[in-house]
């Protein structure tokens, strides 16, 4: 990108002639206000966050085609609400063909940025085997995560989740589910 303001597309330097100084001035004032434009008036994350807003609205309204529609764009520029939603929508066939490794897939996207909803779904998608391998260890690792990243009123739920899960467990492998939870820091599987 510096190169880009120091040398012109035809390999003249920019300071060469008068002409080409006045040729840079006029696109770094451009660049200047576009940057300014992006950065101040904030359209895109808005935007996407927006996008997320109108897609819960459309799913209220039972609109699943909708949904996700406008939920696809931010979820592929890494919203982890957004695919987290999404997730939730192809796992139950909601506006898209039901398909549990694209789900998989979502959630682990939200999950692994923090998302507890996602952390949550995710641990169930392990616990019954849909979309990933059956794992009790990972079921109950994403499930401990989901409930204490959690509000209180969501932690009870996946607590209740969570030890659902460790009754099929032995105490080694909730001891193992334990570590790994208490390994994981956010953007790590």
């Amino acid at each position: 990108m510096i190169s880009w303001f120091t040398r012109r597309g035809d390999g003249v330097a920019a300071g060469a002639s008068h002409h080409l100084i006045a040729a840079d001035a006029h696109w770094r004032v451009w660049l200047t206000v576009a940057l300014l434009a992006v950065c101040c008036v904030g359209q895109p994350a808005p935007a996407r966050a927006d996008a997320v807003a109108r897609a819960n609205a459309a799913y209220a309204r039972g609109d699943f085609i909708q949904a996700v529609n406008l939920l696809t764009p931010p979820a592929l520029h890494g919203n982890a609400r957004a695919q987290a939603f999404l997730g939730f929508l192809y796992e139950n066939g909601y506006g898209a063909p039901q398909a549990y490794v694209a789900a998989a897939d979502l959630y682990m996207q939200a999950a692994v940025s923090g998302n507890p909803f996602a952390q949550c779904m995710l641990g169930l998608m392990y616990d019954k085997g849909h979309g990933v391998p059956q794992d009790f260890v990972l079921a109950y690792k994403w499930l401990d995560l989901a409930a204490a990243r959690a509000s209180l009123r969501e932690r009870d739920y996946f607590l209740r989740l969570r030890n659902a899960v460790a009754s099929k467990m032995s105490p080694a492998q909730i001891g193992e589910g334990q570590h790994l939870a208490l390994s994981w820091a956010p953007g790590r599987f």
